[in-house]
């Protein structure tokens, strides 16, 4: 994906922030809408609320039912998609150069104006029922799920993003439309383009478009996080494989250390082959089948976990390893090659993550959402090359062994 110029940044009428994302010759086009609410937004009693309105906001509109809104870009060889997370929802349109107004009238369409038809939440009521069935039948996904609602319990970050049966069953439209009245609104979202058509013609389409969006609904301010203390949990399901969590919070997005610990988790337990952990379980012992480390920042926190699944009687050495493998980090200095074999490595992935244009651009919107401008590439790679190698070890102090909690699953 190939930035031409400067990103540029525009605020409509109703308040409503856009940013311009100016790509060279791109054969395609990006259009969407990063909300500033997700799961952790769900109404007590009604977990899983954010997911089902992601949903649903396809079902119809005033102008349009179903069909005509699932066929609206797909017609012209476009895809249109959402999904939410623990703090957002993205709904956006990918579609071939040349299709804007059809892409920007479609996106206003269903954020503005989406109605929730009776009928078609029950179909979809029985979508997302077996969506969290087969969810929680696989050990490997529900460990996640379950070691979350463990580290943050006591608020709403720590309950499944699906929901469960029986909020689900509480779903109808006045609940739906209340939910996207309150949160789909002009101060809670970020409206995003990306391509070669010119700033000032998306400025004047996007006011055309979206200029209907509701004003105010003020950012919800979330509440403190329960201190929580650290536990160590095994729950017998009865099956040959053993799945493991490991982890701790870690501070948020807007931490100083978060480069160091970016850095740290890819070296720990990266995608690469090469990770200490990796090598340690799988290359050396053959102890694991998959194992794999990750940081996620949140706005006002964040999760260190590695995951790994082995046989059952091979948890506690894996264990034993993963505490002793952390250790060496905090206890000693990376060398000056290491280290820079490590900022090598990182920035290379993030140059080919670079090329998923998709990801890419949501997570330009998203900066801009969090920190009202996006991150350049310049930047980032700075950031990174001046981590030293104290910083380093200072991030492995974050998640030393004895801050770590475990829950497995065999």
């Amino acid at each position: 994906m190939i930035i031409t110029a400067d990103i540029t940044y525009n605020t409509l009428s109703n308040g409503l922030k856009c940013v311009h994302i100016p790509v060279h010759a791109s054969a395609v086009e990006h259009v969407g809408v990063v909300v500033n609410t997700g799961s952790r937004n769900d109404p007590e009693g009604y977990e899983g609320l954010a997911h089902f309105v992601e949903h649903t906001i396809f079902k119809g509109t005033s102008r349009r039912k179903s069909w005509h809104i699932i066929n609206r870009m797909e017609a012209c060889g476009g895809e249109l998609n959402a999904y939410t997370t623990k703090e957002n929802t993205v709904v956006y349109t990918i579609f071939p150069t040349g299709n804007f107004d059809r892409a920007a009238d479609l996106i206003s369409d269903l954020v503005c104006d989406s109605q929730f038809p009776c009928k078609e939440l029950e179909k979809e009521r029985e979508v997302v029922a077996d969506e969290i069935s087969s969810y929680l039948d696989i050990p490997s996904e529900a460990v996640f799920d379950d070691f979350e609602d463990l580290m943050f319990r006591g608020s709403p970050l720590g309950h499944n993003i699906l929901g469960c049966q029986d909020a689900l069953a509480r779903f109808d439209t006045e609940a739906c439309q209340s939910y996207l009245k309150r949160h789909y609104v002009a101060d809670n979202m970020v409206l995003y383009y990306a391509g070669c058509m010119p700033a000032d013609k998306v400025w004047r389409r996007f006011e055309r478009y979206f200029s209907g969006l509701p004003k105010g609904g003020a950012r919800i301010v979330n509440g403190e996080l329960p201190v929580v203390e650290r536990f160590s949990e095994y729950r017998d399901l009865g099956i040959h494989q053993a799945h493991t969590l490991v982890g701790t919070r870690i501070p948020d997005m807007y931490s100083e250390k978060r480069y160091a610990m970016a850095l740290l988790v890819n070296v720990l337990g990266g995608p690469g082959m090469n990770s200490l952990l990796n090598v340690a379980l799988r290359e050396r012992r053959g102890l694991v089948y998959s194992v794999e480390a990750n940081a996620t920042m949140l706005s006002d926190t964040g999760l260190f976990s590695v995951y790994y699944g082995c046989d059952s009687q091979d948890v506690d050495r894996c264990m034993s390893i993963l505490y002793r493998t952390i250790s060496d980090l905090c206890d000693s200095t990376m060398s000056d090659v290491r280290l820079r074999q490590a900022k090598r490595q990182y920035l290379g992935q993030l140059a080919v993550a670079s090329e998923n244009s998709e990801s890419m651009v949501i997570s330009m919107a998203r900066s801009v959402l969090y920190r009202g401008h996006v991150l350049s590439d310049s930047m980032i790679r700075k950031a990174i090359e001046d981590i030293s190698a104290a910083d380093i070890c200072e991030a492995a102090m974050l998640i030393r062994p004895d801050r770590l909690s475990s829950l497995t699953m065999r």
